[in-house]
């Protein structure tokens, strides 16, 4: 099909430079069509650096763009909300950025406007759209690792010296688990396929960075007994993992949520003491894929991979575990 979708980004954030513009370019049905920036400067700057027809010196501007189908928001998280409803009340379809808002009720209301214009909403959890989970999954559904017992996930990083970075507002979203610990919590409910009943979450909140939660544990339980253990964090040595447990094996997946068709995308399954290495070949760009899966929503290829509900349901996690280590309490979420 010739048909491109064509894409605006609300803003110039290092994400979209480094990753979703170039695959954008790279994708299949996307077409990088106008940047827009608070700094006509910035965004000119950006425009020429990736060949972009068109710069805007405001965000208005490029939403009042009639010739733009898609708008990518890697904005801060309180400003999803506002530009999302802004773009598809325009008639516009929304990629924007994880978590999809800063609470389930600014979520619940991006969702019934996107519902009520006939417009996509997507949350751009990218990790989910690489071709190997689709593997992963079957692997899990095939009952080759018995049945499920455990997920355990950890994504820190540090940046604690980094004072000036906006994941360290808490007016803004900042924090750990927004910013890292929803991928393990992601990754669970995508593998299970099902909604938790409660969550736990224990964390350091640090009054040298604003307040924010530094690092954060907790335990996520699904319905059966099944439970996800997770860790995150922004000060402590780097480390990204997924172990998924069962009763007759295990799969361990290093670089689980950010790897790219540059890197190695393997992962190892060990089925009774016997292991083999898979995903050695699954070399792919999930940011590409995560624009091609919207574009084919919105052209009708393929139903959306995934709804706004599915991003209001993980929001409702994300603010009660936030919630639950402010709190020092467990959680219900039924």
């Amino acid at each position: 099909m010739d048909k491109k979708l064509r894409f605006g980004i609300l803003g110039c954030a290092g994400i979209a430079i480094k990753d979703v513009m170039p695959a954008i370019q790279k994708s299949e049905y996307g077409v990088l069509a106008a940047v827009a920036s608070r700094n006509l400067e910035k965004s000119k700057s950006v425009a020429e650096q990736f060949g972009i027809a068109t710069a805007y010196g405001s965000y208005e501007e490029l939403i009042e763009d009639t010739t733009i189908e898609a708008i990518y928001i890697p904005l801060p998280n309180h400003l999803h909300k506002e530009w999302a409803i802004r773009a598809m009340e325009a008639g516009k379809h929304v990629l924007c950025e994880k978590p999809i808002a800063l609470d389930s009720e600014e979520a619940a209301e991006m969702a019934a406007v996107a519902k009520r214009k006939g417009v996509v909403l997507a949350e751009a959890f990218m990790y989910r759209h690489h071709p190997r989970w689709r593997r992963i999954r079957e692997i899990i559904e095939s009952g080759e690792l018995g049945e499920l017992r455990l997920i355990r996930g950890a994504f820190t990083y540090n940046n604690a010296k980094d004072l000036d970075n906006i994941r360290l507002q808490p007016e803004w979203g900042g924090g750990s688990l927004y910013d890292v610990g929803c991928y393990p919590i992601s990754a669970a409910r995508f593998i299970l396929g099902q909604e938790p009943e409660a969550i736990t979450v224990h964390a350091q909140f640090s009054d040298k960075h604003f307040g924010v939660d530094m690092m954060a544990a907790g335990i996520v339980e699904f319905p059966g007994g099944l439970a996800l253990t997770f860790d995150c964090g922004m000060w402590t040595e780097h480390r990204q993992l997924l172990e998924i447990v069962g009763s007759e094996g295990r799969i361990d997946i290093p670089h689980a949520f950010t790897v790219g068709d540059d890197q190695d995308a393997s992962y190892t399954v060990t089925i009774r003491g016997e292991s083999r290495v898979e995903g050695r070949d699954d070399k792919a760009d999930p940011y590409a894929m995560e624009v091609d899966d919207l574009a084919k929503a919105v052209f009708g290829i393929q139903p959306p991979r995934f709804s706004p509900d599915d991003a209001l349901q993980g929001m409702r996690v994300l603010e009660a575990g936030l919630a639950s280590a402010r709190e020092r309490r467990r959680i219900s979420l039924k």
